[in-house]
């Protein structure tokens, strides 16, 4: 491929560019928002015991997620460093980034596949299941975990064909295992009468075809940037500034998980079983607004980070723009259908009416911020794109750890009449004041970026 076909990040028009690439990411993104939540689809209508196996499967999720994490932490790093690599001309260095990043996923699925296979129950237990549930729960983890090298491979390499704007490669990527899922979850769930067990099966098979694709991809002659045998033996040079780099985006994935676990745990003291699994169904919605959000800062961000390696200021400028106003239009709008209609999305999980009439009110009292949460987004992906690890890592952590956590405790002992949903309303009172303190923060460091792109 000639130079002028690498460098249509740095001249197509912006707005038309990022609806080419954000179309396909967020796509991909709704895509693999079925992805997660169709075993919990199918497993919520389990004849009999469909809600205790949705709330043992629910209790999978903190590790589900830490999982993803850790394929963020490398490929959320490394593409936006491969962009800007590629902005600069340094194509050498960005497919050193690449190849030493697919060394790093295969040696994270060994290690992550290792300490789930021994102590999955214990962490299972530790992570609010209970006697009901923890049977559903390691039946479904001991098959995840076998999978874990694809899940790794699949998530975390995916960002590195985004991030050379091939957008629609990376969507199929996760549109082959979407797919795949959809139809082995009835067949092994119900045709082969595995319940959990067929749910995380046909997972894990579903992850093997996306990890096919993608790898033919990054080691084919359609990609700008291959995964090379020659570059895969780690370097710390490059290695760490692209850990430092997906740090932030690994502290907000892998903190969904403490979440979970806080979340599970408290609410099984003062709710129960019921309030564990209408927790499992809020989780899986948060997902139609965190996914999708994602998936525009992914469509963004090849733009972000090729122009501010290649200095062109203004185009960064509007690349950032027309970002906020898109995820601040879709959050607005997913939440004022779940105001609308939240027994609607709750009966998507679940068919026990107990159930659901306890999940409805709460959805809307977890979900009361989520009107501007594409703000927050669009602010921390803006962070990854320009390589500002530092900023992006704080608004991670201050959301999570510093706000939700502490009102996730503090909020019962205060609201007694029904600490159960004192312990949902941390949620939007954490989201409100993440957003504002995102954005002055943001304010301060996108003018020092704009004037540092000046001085080079």
């Amino acid at each position: 491929m000639n130079n002028s076909d690498k460098e249509f990040l740095g001249t197509e028009p912006v707005g038309r560019l990022i609806f080419r690439l954000a179309v396909p990411t967020v796509a991909a993104q709704l895509i693999n928002m079925l992805y997660n939540i169709v075993d919990r689809i199918y497993i919520g209508h389990m004849p009999g015991d469909g809600a205790l196996a949705l709330t043992g499967v629910g209790v999978c999720l903190p590790i589900i997620l830490i999982v993803s994490a850790f394929a963020a932490l490398v490929g959320a790093g490394g593409a936006p460093r491969a962009s800007i690599f590629m902005g600069k001309k340094e194509y050498d260095k960005a497919e050193k980034t690449l190849s030493n990043s697919f060394t790093m996923q295969i040696t994270i699925s060994v290690i992550l596949t290792i300490i789930l296979l021994v102590w999955g129950k214990d962490l299972l237990l530790l992570f609010g299941a209970s006697g009901n549930t923890i049977g559903y729960a390691v039946d479904y983890l001991n098959i995840y975990a076998i999978g874990t090298i694809f899940v790794q491979i699949t998530l975390g390499m995916n960002y590195f064909i985004t991030a050379q704007g091939f957008a629609k490669t990376g969507m199929l990527s996760v549109a082959i295992g979407a797919v795949a899922n959809i139809i082995l979850d009835p067949i092994f769930i119900f045709t082969f009468n595995m319940g959990v067990r067929g749910a995380a099966l046909a997972t894990i098979l579903s992850q093997l075809l996306s990890t096919i694709w993608v790898l033919s991809f990054l080691f084919g002659k359609r990609t700008f940037l291959r995964i090379r045998f020659k570059y895969m033996k780690l370097e710390k040079a490059i290695v760490l500034p692209a850990l430092a780099l997906g740090f932030a985006t690994f502290v907000m994935q892998a903190s969904e998980s403490i979440i979970n676990i806080c979340f599970n745990s408290s609410l099984l003291k003062y709710g129960g079983d019921i309030a564990v699994g209408a927790m499992t169904i809020l989780s899986s919605v948060m997902q139609f607004a965190m996914l999708p959000l994602q998936g525009l800062g992914q469509g963004a961000q090849p733009i972000i980070s090729y122009n501010y390696g290649a200095r062109n200021r203004e185009r960064v400028r509007k690349a950032y723009f027309c970002l906020l106003i898109v995820s601040f239009a879709f959050s607005a709008l997913l939440w004022s259908l779940v105001q609308l209609f939240p027994r609607g999305f709750a009966a998507m999980f679940t068919s026990d009416t107990a159930l659901i009439e306890f999940t409805a009110p709460a959805l809307r009292l977890y979900m009361g911020s989520t009107v501007i949460f594409g703000i927050q987004i669009a602010c921390q992906m803006t962070f990854t794109a320009l390589g500002n690890a530092k900023s992006s890592t704080i608004v991670a952590v201050m959301r999570k750890f510093i706000l939700l956590i502490p009102l996730m405790y503090i909020l019962p002992l205060l609201i007694t009449g029904n600490q159960t949903m004192a312990v949902f309303l941390a949620e939007p009172i954490a989201d409100f004041l993440s957003v504002l303190f995102t954005v002055i923060l943001f304010q301060h460091e996108f003018r020092k970026a704009l004037r540092k792109m000046d001085m080079r």
